[in-house]
């Protein structure tokens, strides 16, 4: 052991001085061989480092942080640290370890000037705790010097991985993000085409009542017949309101009962009348009461007056019904993006579920059947809602892709202990065991060349399990396969409480 006799005063030069009350001691040989890291080295190369470096015994506080120069390399002898990453305004926690042999810091400063030399993280110690600190100049020296093919070898695999996956990842975005475009397009396109449609045939009905009205002012109505008349136009705009949801055969008896009574009644074109009257919920007992109502000189004219209210009223419906759909759209979208929301807060799992799933509508289709089986009584949890939606995304556009376009998915969300449990089945062929293990490794995809990049689960499973301290599995038989994702009910900080 170091005779701390030798202790002194770290002098002001990195990081953990700038931050934390730290002490440094010359490292023992002995202790580093202890190490996971060192402890193949020889006794010179021991002795090397000794002579390089030093152990520093840090208190608990910041010992380095994200984005400052890497200007050391941190080995853990004994104490515990907690590694974070800054994510918007927030510092997520990405590792808490008290393994002993655990590094941080310049490690890659074998790479030099072709990366960035800045700490990617930043490093507290929870406890009092001792390191084995190396200048980062001379890490680069060591590994260029003792380990020269393994340098090649890690720089060609350090920068090559980069490399791929930037291009790659960035060509998984915009092949998502054109998926959801396509599908978002086409869900907003079929409402907008139905209210632009009923526009035009609002604005054709109520050029016929103009005219209508006009033939009524001059027509043999008297005042009492014009009182019966309106009123018998606010009980159709009633009854629109009520219509039954009819069957097929139900609507097809109706209109030829509809039209027989106005053929019956000399009204010519009941064909071209009978669906409006049924559609609004217009049967031949209220047809009776306006035959009754006014003298059968205006009958015709009162029917067709009527006729033009019905549609108007059913037109005006439509147009809301369209809109409403728009807005709808709209409102899951942004939900889906989380616009103008904090990128931490707490959320409503199923809220961003059913976003996910109206994105996804036109990529889901209509041979896939959607069950929801959601337990509504699950709080809210603490959550980076969009990186969460990108994992419903990943999960339910797998999940579509393995039933081949037909079948059945099931979201289902659950509670145990105290987490969160969401649940998303297909009926799918499944996963073959022998790749089950490998699923959530980067790069690795089942499909064919040219349709998977093999990022998705990987993504998903580092946003669920790093950043969200959550877990990501998998139970797969032929037909059967569940995605089970965990999170917890409140963050990482409340829960050590």
């Amino acid at each position: 052991m170091t005779d701390p006799a030798q202790s002194t005063t770290a002098p002001p030069a990195t990081s953990a001085t700038s931050a934390t009350s730290a002490t440094s001691t010359a490292c023992s040989p002995d202790e580093l061989r202890t190490l996971f890291l060192f402890e193949k080295l020889t006794e010179d190369q021991l002795a090397w480092l000794c002579a390089q470096g030093r152990a520093e015994s840090i208190g608990p506080g910041q010992v380095f942080t994200e984005g400052e120069p890497a200007t050391c390399f941190y080995v853990l002898i004994e104490g515990a640290l907690v590694m974070s990453r800054r994510i918007g305004a927030d510092d997520v926690e990405i590792n808490r370890t008290s393994q002993r042999g655990v590094y941080a810091g310049a490690f890659q400063a074998y790479l030099g000037d072709r990366v960035p030399q800045v700490y990617s993280a930043s490093l507290r110690v929870s406890e009092p705790s001792r390191f084995f600190v190396l200048p980062a100049d001379a890490l680069a020296r060591l590994m260029h010097e003792w380990f020269p093919m393994a340098v090649h070898m890690l720089e060609g695999l350090f920068l090559g991985m980069r490399t791929t996956q930037q291009a790659v990842g960035q060509r998984e975005r915009l092949l998502a993000l054109g998926s959801l475009s396509a599908g978002l397009t086409h869900e907003l396109n079929n409402p907008a085409a139905a209210a632009v449609r009923a526009t035009s045939a609002l604005r054709e009905r109520v050029a016929g009542m103009r005219h209508k009205l006009g033939l009524i002012a001059s027509g043999p109505y008297d005042r009492a017949a014009l009182e019966t008349l309106i009123r018998l136009q606010e009980e159709a705009v009633e009854r629109v309101a009520k219509a039954p949801v009819l069957t097929p055969l139900e609507v097809g008896d109706r209109e030829d009962a509809v039209t027989d009574w106005l053929d019956e009644h000399g009204i010519a074109g009941g064909w071209d009348l009978a669906p409006t009257f049924v559609q609004a919920g217009l049967d031949l007992p209220w047809l009776d009461q306006v035959a009754a109502s006014v003298p059968g000189a205006i009958l015709e004219g009162a029917v067709r007056w009527l006729n033009y209210t019905v549609e108007t009223e059913l037109l005006v419906n439509e147009i809301e019904d369209s809109t409403t759909r728009i807005s709808t759209l709209v409102t899951a979208a942004k939900q889906y993006s989380q616009l103008d929301r904090a990128p931490y807060q707490r959320v409503d799992v199923h809220e961003l579920l059913d976003s996910t799933l109206v994105m996804l509508a036109g990529t889901i289709g209509e041979r896939i059947t959607v069950v929801r089986d959601y337990d509504r009584t699950l709080p809210k949890i603490p959550a980076y809602a969009a990186e969460l939606n990108q994992v419903w995304t990943n999960l339910i556009d797998n999940a579509v892709a393995a039933m081949d376009g037909a079948g059945t998915l099931t979201v289902r969300t659950t509670s145990s202990q105290d987490h969160l449990v969401i649940e998303i089945a297909d009926t799918g062929a499944g996963v073959a065991p022998e790749i089950r293990d490998r699923i959530f490794e980067p790069f690795f995809t089942t499909k064919p060349v040219g349709e998977g990049t093999g990022l998705g689960l990987d993504i998903s499973w580092r946003i669920v399990v790093t950043k969200h301290h959550g877990d990501l599995s998998v139970e797969s038989v032929p037909g059967d396969t569940r995605f089970r994702v965990r999170l917890p009910a409140q963050p990482a900080d409340e829960a050590t409480v």
